[in-house]
């Protein structure tokens, strides 16, 4: 089944692989997080947090990664760095509000 939520994340993978990123994995889930897409840019691996918005009622996409929600998206990368060796991370966001697309690189640091 296509929610709008996963054909969201599929544009936004391909967006991020039209200028350069490597998709390594999508939807990581552990208790008490997810990350949408973790990337490869260069040496950097980079986790990506998909937001979409049809309206702007209650604040864009950018709005919608609260405070919790990137406490719960440095939990999921946490788990999934364990036991990983990566030199640098970073958190980046696409947002995507009706028809258009934006890529916030470090739109957060892991607190």
């Amino acid at each position: 089944m296509n929610t709008a939520g996963t054909l969201a994340e599929e544009q936004a993978a391909r967006f991020l692989a039209a200028r350069g990123l490597t998709i390594i994995k999508r939807n990581h889930r552990c208790r008490g997080g997810e990350i949408d897409l973790i990337c490869r840019d260069g040496a950097t691996l980079v986790f990506v947090e998909v937001r979409l918005r049809s309206r702007r009622t209650f604040g864009g996409a950018a709005a919608s990664i609260t405070p919790a929600k990137q406490r719960r998206i440095v939990l999921a990368a946490n788990h999934y760095l364990a036991g990983k060796p990566w030199p640098s991370c970073r958190f980046d966001a696409v947002l995507l509000d009706g028809e258009s697309i934006e890529w916030i690189r470090n739109a957060f640091e892991a607190q």
